[in-house]
């Protein structure tokens, strides 16, 4: 059965990331938030990698999805990867609603190493999918080049 909210995402490419990003989910290992979120992103290259988020009994050590996608895409297609557009999706089995998923700091961070400023981001914000440039995400990032 289709998600609704990302039925009604307009842009094609969008869509197809946030559902990739969906199964990702299904994959999540969230066993103390219960909170299983998927990433997809699609590098330059036209290539679609995958991640989900991967707790630990000492959180710290916890991993996101986007960072996990990131990684991906790196080992498969190397240091000089770049990626150009990104979908999330996050669901809980905790009562309540999810209202707004977008990357955490560190994601964002570790996005812009390997992504330009008009990167899009496709994310859930007040109850529905919107998406955004990493450079409005992240309008000061580190960065030592």
């Amino acid at each position: 059965m289709t998600d609704p909210l990302i039925a009604a995402i307009a842009d094609p490419g969008a869509r197809d990331l946030v559902e990739r990003a969906q199964r990702a989910s299904k994959k999540a290992y969230a066993k103390h938030s219960e909170f299983f979120v998927g990433a997809a992103i699609r590098t330059a290259s036209d290539k679609i990698h995958v991640g989900c988020n991967v707790e630990n009994d000492s959180y710290g050590l916890t991993i996101c999805a986007e960072r996990n996608a990131v990684f991906a895409a790196v080992t498969r297609e190397g240091r000089g990867v770049q990626v150009e557009a990104v979908g999330l999706y996050a669901r809980t089995d905790r009562p309540g609603t999810l209202n707004t998923v977008s990357p955490c700091g560190a994601c964002r961070q570790v996005l812009w190493q390997f992504c330009t400023p008009t990167t899009s981001v496709t994310f859930l914000e007040n109850r529905a999918y919107t998406t955004r440039l990493l450079s409005d995400l992240l309008p000061s990032p580190f960065d030592f080049t």
